[in-house]
């Protein structure tokens, strides 16, 4: 389905049982209030004895430090004020960030013509397609997805995990690093510091990316095991395994912003919450939603469509209705007990 086949189902969903959907409306603040919460917009008040907070988890950019002491001789963008590579000034152009939105942005920008140097942090590398059948409907099917929040190891770092390097596309084309390098981009390091009007990379490039390779080639086998145990190796083609990604030459550990060659940085570094309007003590000391499974840190207050909120799968559209089911049932004791 494309974007705007996407939000005419929500429309539908809606009107299919009377919600009473609001659009168009910001919420300026969300209070505590006596018996319960006040919601603040600019079309009024609401007052409720239970909130869901369903904002989503990718509100504002996020742009590391090191971005303030950028020469202001280069301009400087997010994947919220960029558009196309028309909005770039002529010239050289270094994408920070190799996860899906990094690797999307990088492949463009090279096919209009641009220079793109790709700053390469950890990263998530999936191929399109497995064994004739859509990554993620192994990812569906093998159960991935429907790993709990209280079975992870590390819920932390799960919760921060970078988004796979997918694209969809009418081809279903692989975009990972290789295809990159193919069309021409050149990959170094993670932007570490700024000194001297040069930007610095780290130098463990090649570690990063064996270690992504490792990842992928564990996540296969799982597959593969999982098609075995199930009798399905029917349904599917025959094993596949992907070339490891390949770095053409030493990768560079600096650039000279006042050459000339970078003109403008585009920060594919990731997204985050917007919880400016909370006035509420529910967030820990990085600005983190505190929540046990969406019930969050507050009576009545309850949370839905972060990063493994329940499952891995909790940011999907497809993988919310697990998660709100369990929240809702959590919400309507708390209504009934109060």
């Amino acid at each position: 389905m494309s974007a705007a086949e996407v939000a005419e189902m929500i429309g539908r969903f809606a009107s299919s049982f009377g919600a009473p959907v609001r659009s168009g409306v910001t919420v300026t603040s969300l209070q505590a209030a006596e018996g319960g919460y006040a919601v603040v917009s600019d079309q009024g008040e609401i007052r409720a004895r239970a909130v869901v907070i369903a904002s989503g988890a990718c509100n504002r950019p996020t742009v590391p430090p090191i971005a303030a002491a950028i020469t202001a001789q280069i301009a400087q963008f997010t994947p919220f004020s960029y558009r196309n590579p028309d909005d770039l000034p002529e010239g050289g152009v270094l994408v920070v960030g190799a996860s899906a939105t990094g690797v999307q942005l990088a492949a463009e920008l090279q096919r209009s013509g641009r220079s793109v140097l790709l700053s390469v942090g950890e990263h998530t590398r999936l191929p399109r397609t497995y064994r004739g059948r859509d990554v993620l409907w192994w990812m569906h099917e093998a159960g991935i997805w429907e790993q709990r929040y209280d079975e992870v190891e590390d819920l932390t770092r799960a919760r921060r995990l970078p988004s796979p390097q997918l694209v969809g596309t009418p081809e279903r084309l692989t975009l990972d690093l290789n295809a990159l390098t193919g069309l021409g981009v050149e990959l170094t390091g993670r932007a570490a510091a700024v000194r001297d009007d040069r930007l610095l990379f780290s130098g463990g490039l090649r570690n990063v990316l064996a270690l992504a390779d490792l990842k992928l080639e564990r996540l296969l086998d799982t597959f593969d095991e999982w098609a075995r145990v199930q009798g399905r190796e029917h349904e599917v083609g025959a094993v596949e395994r992907f070339a490891p990604t390949v770095l053409p030459g030493p990768s560079r550990l600096h650039v000279d912003l006042g050459g000339g060659e970078i003109q403008s940085i585009l920060w594919a570094t990731g997204f985050q919450p917007d919880y400016q309007w909370l006035d509420l003590p529910v967030l820990d000391q990085k600005g983190r939603l505190r929540h046990d499974g969406g019930v969050v840190d507050g009576a009545g207050l309850y949370a839905l469509g972060l990063p493994v909120l329940r499952r891995r799968k909790s940011t999907f559209i497809h993988g919310i209705e697990d998660d709100a089911r369990e929240v809702v049932e959590h919400l309507a004791g708390f209504l009934g007990s109060s």
